[in-house]
């Protein structure tokens, strides 16, 4: 199997999943800078990074230009067909597509691609339909993991030699 493009969802593998507001209206969320050595992997790799979530946030918009992700969808209802469209571009399979994906919107997409994961803190249905779970959680480098396992074990290489 080649893995041609990553792309992850953001709230629940990236985060705890959780949104918080203060009292003015601001949202926060927190990331785990462990998660950017996963993006750091896939560059080294020459493999183009994605994020596709269903939310719409200035948040996920600018960890995606400090890590200088390749492709960004926000507001994503349908992330299959957004990335069946993307695959066309690109002129590769949704089989040459790795996903990591944590709950029902990321369902359908975790189904048609080459390599899915979910992470530990993924509901039972959704680990159940994956070809990989992780053992960290999401928001505690469940997408640093997700790369890590997916470079040794489907692209056979060490981890050292990226370093």
């Amino acid at each position: 199997m080649q893995i041609k493009l990553v792309l992850t969802d953001i709230d629940g593998v990236w985060t705890d999943g959780g949104m918080y507001y203060d009292q003015t209206g601001n949202e926060w969320k927190k990331f785990n800078t462990s998660d950017s050595a996963g993006i750091l992997f896939c560059k080294k790799l020459d493999i183009p990074t994605g994020i596709i979530t269903g939310e719409d946030t200035e948040i996920v918009k600018r960890r995606h230009e400090k890590l200088k992700i390749d492709y960004l969808f926000q507001g994503a209802n349908d992330k299959l067909s957004t990335i069946v469209q993307l695959c066309k571009q690109l002129d590769i399979s949704l089989k040459d597509v790795a996903y990591i994906g944590d709950d029902i919107g990321d369902m359908e997409l975790l189904k048609h691609v080459g390599f899915s994961c979910a992470p530990a803190n993924a509901p039972q249905y959704v680990k159940e339909i994956v070809d990989h779970v992780t053992v960290l959680k999401g928001g505690e480098g469940a997408f640093r993991e997700f790369v890590e396992y997916m470079v040794t074990t489907i692209l056979k290489k060490e981890i050292k030699s990226l370093i």
